[in-house]
């Protein structure tokens, strides 16, 4: 393995990630990974978000395999957020000292684009608060649902009040993988091309994956070779936050999918689906950080994780601790709810060795404990 303490490392190689992910050595792996952290922020400072994510509706045309969120429109328990219960979790949201929310939600085919707008233009006229809003899906939709371009859609909506775009919807950038975890949803080309015109309007943007489900080393690599490529041309990813995929209540965790199959409505072997070990995370994370080179900030998902593993990737190339997450729905509705208040992801930050900030959307920070 190359020494990443080199004045002027040389870029990982796709081969060299792949054996990285294969590894038994995962000290060496993470170590690796925390080198490169320190020179990447040698000050030490942790950082995170204070937001509420914000899922505006469940009802979802796409109804991805490895979502336990979505609903069918008719469904006793879908729902589109009224005004009132919107505004007063964004109340709630500033007054708990929030800076943005994570604005989300499932394709709904009774929305169009008035609707996004109206919605983003009536947030911005009652808060001083950053929209983070529509994963790439969302924004195809919406596209495609008004016959706009990917480009004429995120000038819509960011005259709207639109801030940035998160990285959902991307799970593995592998159209083998897409077509079994969720075969009615954007190709990996599509997803690459809203982040690309995004960045070319100067939106900032971040990059997710989501791994532990069906997908093979190779893929994960595929994965990141897709974001640092685009990243070498637009320099426009803030932060990258890989995840581990969550069985419990999904139509996955009952299935072992066949690639060829999807879709056409063959016979699916049983199996069970065990959540990715903290091994297969830290590792799966520090070969992020190896491999971004160009992205400078790493995320660490106590979300998945819990606090304590999260404070451990800090020493396998995290170097920001996300959000607060003051709601969160779609990781709950599989079964896995980890609740934090600022004040334990400050503790856990310190307690890790680490001096914790508050940050905005954009990496700034705009306090210091």
């Amino acid at each position: 393995m190359r020494n990443r303490k080199k004045a002027v490392p040389e870029r990982l190689t796709k081969r060299e990630a792949l054996s990285l992910l294969r590894s038994s050595d995962l000290l060496e792996v993470g170590r690796q990974a925390d080198d490169l952290r320190k020179d990447i922020h040698p000050e030490k400072v942790v950082t995170f978000v204070v937001d509420r994510n914000i899922n505006y509706t469940n009802v979802c045309v796409n109804k991805c395999t490895f979502c336990a969120f979505w609903r069918n429109e008719d469904d006793p328990d879908a729902y589109l957020l009224d005004a009132d219960t919107l505004f007063r979790k964004i109340e709630e949201t500033v007054e708990l000292g929030g800076t943005q929310i994570l604005l989300q939600g499932g394709l709904h085919p009774a929305l169009d684009i008035d609707y996004y707008c109206d919605l983003l233009r009536s947030i911005k006229d009652r808060f001083s608060i950053t929209i983070h809003g529509f994963s790439p899906p969302e924004i195809c939709y919406i596209a495609d649902s008004t016959d706009l371009t990917i480009g004429e859609t995120l000038k819509v909506l960011r005259s709207a009040g639109l801030d940035s775009i998160p990285g959902g919807g991307a799970e593995i950038l592998s159209d083998r993988v897409r077509e079994v975890l969720s075969p009615r949803k954007i190709r990996s080309s599509r997803w690459l091309e809203v982040m690309e015109t995004a960045h070319g309007l100067g939106m900032r943007t971040t990059a997710t994956m989501m791994f532990g489900s069906i997908e093979k080393p190779e893929d994960i690599v595929l994965h990141l070779d897709s974001i640092r490529e685009l990243q070498d041309k637009t320099g426009g990813f803030t932060a990258f936050i890989p995840w581990s995929f969550q069985p419990g209540n999904t139509e996955l965790a009952g299935q072992q999918g066949n690639p060829g199959a999807a879709g056409a409505g063959r016979r699916r072997s049983k199996t069970v689906f065990q959540p990715a070990t903290a091994v297969e995370y830290l590792k799966v994370l520090a070969v992020s950080r190896l491999y971004l080179d160009n992205v400078k900030n790493i995320q660490a998902s106590w979300v998945t994780q819990g606090l304590k593993l999260a404070q451990v990737a800090l020493r396998f190339g995290a170097n920001d601790f996300g959000s607060t997450m003051i709601e969160e729905n779609v990781v709950a509705s599989a079964g896995v709810s980890y609740r934090v208040t600022r004040g334990d992801i400050v503790d856990s930050i310190k307690s890790a060795g680490f001096k914790p900030a508050q940050r905005d959307t954009y990496y700034r920070v705009i306090g210091e404990y």
